[in-house]
């Protein structure tokens, strides 16, 4: 598994709040599979994360999302928190990048509060997914299924629910980018992959 993204580039989105342990272990597993993790943020410098009930440690930012291009990526990581996707989805250019890894069908891992930013990107129609469970009225107004488990995998898009998934939330992830681009349609279609 230590190859298995070697040459792979990953933008993790995030801003002030993304719940640490969502940003800090996806991307060190991502990194022992061999890919390059970006943290991509509107903040400039550091962005501080939040730890369980009280503010985290602060996360160097690779790079400003003003100079980041989802051309330069393979796949997108979308961490939780509450605070983190609240602001990103009132954020025109996050909504923005994440639309444009959607539409050209690049892998996406989203886990907690994360789908706030692609229902406001307009890509959870059709689409079977899970979430915090605070999120499932929103996910099913913005015409996606959701299913409470603990990783759910629909045309490339892996989600989980909360920090206890992230051990199923890593290898999906690490299995979906390293499979690359997914075939995706707006309208409803069945279901893709279920774990």
């Amino acid at each position: 598994m230590a190859e298995q993204l070697r040459g792979k580039r990953v933008a993790a989105l995030v801003t002030k709040g993304f719940e640490q342990v969502e940003l800090l272990e996806p991307k060190k597993a991502l990194e022992d599979a061999g890919a390059k993790v970006d943290v991509v943020s509107p903040e400039k410098g550091r962005v501080r994360g939040w730890n369980h009930k009280e503010w985290g440690d602060e996360v160097a930012v690779d790079r400003e999302l003003e100079s980041a291009k989802p051309d330069e990526y393979d796949a997108l990581l979308l961490p939780g928190g509450v605070m983190n996707p609240d602001h990103l989805r009132t954020n025109p250019a996050a909504v923005q990048f994440v639309k444009e890894f959607a539409t050209a069908g690049k892998p996406i891992a989203v886990i907690c509060h994360g789908p706030w930013t692609l229902v406001e990107a307009g890509v959870t129609r059709g689409l079977t997914i899970t979430s915090w469970p605070s999120l499932k009225t929103d996910l099913q107004n913005a015409g996606a299924t959701w299913v409470d488990r603990e990783v759910v995998v629909d045309r490339g898009i892996v989600s989980s629910r909360k920090p206890d998934d992230i051990p199923a939330f890593n290898r999906k992830m690490i299995e979906e980018f390293a499979e690359g681009r997914h075939q995706r349609h707006q309208q409803r279609e069945p279901a893709g992959t279920h774990v």
